[in-house]
């Protein structure tokens, strides 16, 4: 991994990144584990505690745009420390939440802070770092950031066994202060242009991406993160509809993680040789089969391992595909626009998703949830194959 040897700045800026943004995706997980305390203290139904999730993704994706400017102004690094700062209050108005109200308004506080932490701001702080090397860079972000359910998930089932989910949601906000925070203030600053230890190098402007094309970039994505996103928010739920007793299924689902990781590993040791459109290509071919499998068992344990095989390959490496597709058709200069373009849709998806899901697992069972992520993962392997072959010479050239 030639990156990690050539930057030390970069291997300060993945360790900072792979702790924060381990523990932000990890604590905002919580309705996975806790949902039917939640929904029996709040005495709301099970979709609409998951709809606080979507909440989040709506208030992130709105926020994305609006916050383009202040990354390009101040740098990932200072828009994350503030973003950071705002998630503590959105913590502590869950655990005093007692209704619908108040707690769908600490899922907004922490939606306005994720837009700044979240993924969107890591990636452009590696791309304010790596330049031309942040694919490699995201990759080797996300060997680490795979683990947030397979760590956060026993962890808020403990917490929340003895402290009850209330006092999970503070130990939250004093680990944003105490851990996150600190982290972010020690990270490197972003690098001034032409200050990368060469000389400076000045390229024509790329060419124009058609608006076609930008489109199916973001169906691409946006399909994908539906099926991902939904998925993970009811993989517990959508075990024990299959049969699995409540241990079981959290231990299955906690599984994930680790096969998940293992799959952005063999990404990542492919280096510069596949771009994001090959990793999604390969990756997203898992998923049908992986419903298909499922819908088709009849909650055979074998069957639901092999699904959790093929699913966590597949979405593990599809999470990858998504940060880096961008990078196939976007330089540097226009990669944080892009992403920021990108998030809107992204996040309003991943909002839709998990209400919906649990919504049609609620009414039709599970094979209505896997039904609809099947064809959504079916649509994002034709897209791919469009964008395959819309891919600019240079990065065609690339990968030759």
């Amino acid at each position: 991994m030639r990156f990690l040897k050539s930057d030390s700045r970069l291997i300060g800026v993945l360790l900072v990144l792979a702790i924060t943004q381990l523990v932000g995706w990890g604590t905002i997980g919580l309705p996975a584990i806790v949902g039917r305390d939640l929904a029996a203290d709040l005495g709301m139904s099970l979709p609409a505690v998951f709809a606080g999730t979507s909440v989040l993704y709506v208030s992130m994706g709105l926020c994305a745009p609006w916050l383009a400017k202040s990354f390009a102004r101040h740098g990932a690094r200072t828009v994350m420390m503030a973003g950071t700062v705002v998630t503590v209050p959105g913590f502590v108005l869950l655990s005093l939440a007692r209704e619908p109200m108040l707690y769908f308004a600490a899922w907004i506080v922490l939606g306005i802070a994720g837009s700044a932490t979240l993924s969107t701001g890591a990636y452009i702080m590696l791309n304010e770092i790596a330049g031309r090397q942040a694919k490699n860079a995201i990759g080797a972000l996300m060997l680490v950031t795979g683990l947030s359910s397979s760590i956060f998930w026993p962890t808020t089932s403990f917490l929340s066994g003895h402290l009850g989910w209330r006092g999970t949601c503070l130990v939250y906000a004093a680990m944003m202060l105490l851990v996150s925070l600190p982290l972010y203030a020690l990270a490197p600053r972003r690098k001034i242009a032409g200050d990368d230890g060469g000389e400076p190098f000045k390229s024509p402007p790329p060419p124009a991406i058609p608006r076609s094309t930008f489109g199916l970039v973001v169906a691409a994505i946006t399909l994908n993160a539906f099926v991902n996103f939904g998925i993970s928010a009811i993989l517990i739920e959508l075990l024990r509809a299959e049969g699995l007793a409540p241990a079981q299924a959290l231990l299955f689902g906690s599984m994930l993680g680790v096969i998940q990781v293992s799959a952005r590993g063999l990404d990542l040791l492919g280096g510069g040789r596949w771009d994001g459109i090959t990793t999604g290509l390969v990756a997203g071919t898992a998923l049908p089969l992986a419903m298909l499998l499922l819908m088709m068992s009849e909650g055979a344990t074998w069957a639901v391992a092999v699904f959790i095989l093929l699913y966590g390959a597949g979405s593990g490496a599809m999470a990858v595909a998504r940060a880096t597709i961008p990078l196939v058709f976007y330089d540097q200069a226009e990669f944080a626009k892009a992403m920021s373009m990108i998030a809107l849709p992204l996040n309003l998806a991943s909002a839709v998703s998990p209400p919906l899901l649990v919504g049609l697992l609620t009414q039709f069972g599970s094979r209505g949830a896997l039904g609809l992520t099947f064809v959504c993962s079916c649509a994002t392997v034709l897209i791919l194959v469009l964008l395959g072959r819309r891919r600019p010479r240079v990065a065609a050239a690339a990968l030759t």
